[in-house]
């Protein structure tokens, strides 16, 4: 995995909410790399801080401390206009509520087409709507729903249009921020397999945001999973489910409900205590326990983590 080319690196990321005594660490020392052409999934608990990290990246939340490259080029901070601009269009999101992220009194041509207009990407108005109705296809809409306002539609629909209004930018990078959690069931697999596809006929690149692991198991490449403000381990997906090492993935993955009632019945569900590390006399770091696969540790961790890998407990 390593020789493919990094999209988007995330270095030694930290964003600090408040001053003096209300100050708050929500990102603490994060680094990570995401590769063109992959879905790269961040997961963890409400208030982990998986939200303000995709926020910092689209630049709504200012960073304290570290850096963010797109094509190894910073994107936070004091930045060019021109490059300001191509990131504008190149890095889309895709925000969690699909009711509260679009705009009830406009009508959705005006909501899918407001940032072309943003950043003038159309030749006349005649364009800018043929652009609109093509991409309304693109996510299985009618084009005369441009037409409409977002009351009228359903939430899968109304999340239909919010993926539309990323994709019409022809983003190359986008931030699937729990883009299913407001969804009925029966519509999460619909929008799933559409982001799948869109992933493909457009050359998109994803950071996937979501709490619940069974769909995060079904979509990415490569998972981090995130326990108040810090990564504690980062993996391709199959490996992470399979060989999971850090006690707090372990605790989140034997919470995964199974669907075999006998097998549910049968499976211990592991309680993450945080107080079982000793970092005080021994800190830990962020180490790579095999190719491609790191887990926040201290020496003592380490060799007892190298040890359950090679006896695969």
């Amino acid at each position: 995995m390593s020789n493919k080319e990094v999209l988007l690196e995330v270095k030694n990321l930290n964003v600090v909410f408040g001053k003096g005594k209300s100050k708050f660490q929500a990102i603490d020392n994060v680094s990570f790399q995401i590769y063109k052409g992959e879905t790269f999934g961040l997961v963890g608990e409400s208030g982990s801080g998986k939200t303000t990290i995709g926020r910092s990246i689209m630049r709504i939340n200012e960073i304290t401390d570290g850096e963010i490259l797109f094509h190894g080029k910073p994107i936070n901070g004091k930045i060019a206009k021109d490059w300001d601009r191509e990131i504008t269009q190149k890095i889309q999101m895709i925000f969690q509520d699909p009711m509260a992220s679009l705009n009830e009194r406009a009508k959705v041509d005006y909501i899918i087409s407001e940032g072309l207009i943003n950043i003038k990407k159309y030749k006349d108005k005649n364009s800018r709507s043929q652009k609109v109705r093509n991409t309304l296809l693109e996510v299985g809409l009618l084009p005369e729903f441009a037409s409409r306002f977002p009351h009228e539609f359903s939430g899968g629909q109304r999340q239909r249009i919010g993926i539309a209004r990323a994709l019409v930018m022809e983003p190359e990078f986008i931030i699937a921020d729990e883009p299913i959690s407001a969804l009925d069931v029966s519509i999460r697999a619909q929008v799933l397999n559409l982001l799948s596809n869109l992933q493909k006929q457009n050359d998109l690149t994803y950071l996937f945001i979501a709490h619940d692991l069974s769909i995060v198991r079904f979509i990415t490449d490569r998972t981090a999973v995130i326990y108040k403000g810090k990564i504690v381990e980062l993996a391709e997906t199959d490996k992470l489910f399979s060989k999971p090492i850090h006690p707090y993935t372990r605790a989140l993955l034997s919470a995964v409900p199974e669907p075999n009632p006998v097998k549910e019945q049968e499976k211990v569900i592991e309680i993450y205590d945080p107080t079982q590390h000793n970092y005080e006399a021994d800190p830990p770091s962020f180490i790579e326990i095999e190719e491609g696969h790191f887990v926040l540790a201290n020496e003592e961790e380490m060799i007892r983590y190298r040890i359950m890998l090679k006896i695969g407990v």
